[in-house]
């Protein structure tokens, strides 16, 4: 649904900001949507919908900073750029350990903006595809019988088929049958692959 193109959102409450950056972003190819205020970006903001919001520092009510704290703590992971009026040091500093991607100092340089987004997005794309895969992961394991995630627990752990029989009290040939049923559910070639696959699960 959202795998087109990524959106950047911007939040800043100077109009003249959110036109002059939605000109660019568009000019570049993104698709743009601008908020005036923290508020109404957090009452419209899709977290399903890829991409990255520009979050200006200073701002009446909820500022930068408290908008991007409110992201953390609902676990949003939607990358951060922040743009502000003047150089603040201990705000950039907070910001960035916060998880912003970057911190420019208006007026910045467009193409160390556009950077800056491209970046953003590139890292929504990677995250995007890791709790994709993981997800899937998690269905597949699901998809295991009890019998079939013990077998696995062994084949993770290198224990040959002799080992896992005697382990579990069944026959090996029975082991034999289960391993085969769990390479082909978690969709995998090789006990290596399997081992990757749970383990960075």
């Amino acid at each position: 649904m959202y795998d087109s193109v990524p959106c950047v959102r911007v939040v800043d409450d100077d109009a003249a900001v959110l036109k002059s950056i939605g000109r660019l972003l568009n000019a570049a190819g993104f698709a743009v949507r601008t908020f005036p205020s923290s508020q109404d970006f957090l009452q419209q903001h899709d977290r399903d919908a890829p991409g990255c919001v520009v979050i200006d520092l200073s701002m009446p009510g909820l500022d930068g900073l408290q908008l991007q704290q409110a992201l953390v703590r609902s676990g949003d992971p939607c990358p951060v750029i922040f743009i502000s009026g003047y150089g603040d040091v201990p705000s950039s500093v907070r910001a960035m350990k916060a998880g912003a991607i970057d911190f420019l100092t208006k007026p910045f340089d467009q193409s160390q903006f556009l950077a800056a987004v491209r970046t953003a997005i590139d890292k929504d794309r990677t995250a995007r595809a890791t709790r994709a895969e993981r997800s899937a992961v998690g269905v597949r394991v699901a998809g295991l019988t009890p019998r079939e995630r013990d077998v696995m627990v062994h084949v993770i752990a290198g224990h040959l088929n002799k080992q896992i029989a005697a382990e579990l009290g069944i026959a090996e040939k029975t082991v034999k049958v289960h391993r085969a049923r769990v390479m082909k559910k978690m969709e995998v070639a090789s006990v290596a692959d399997l081992v990757w696959q749970v383990r960075r699960n």
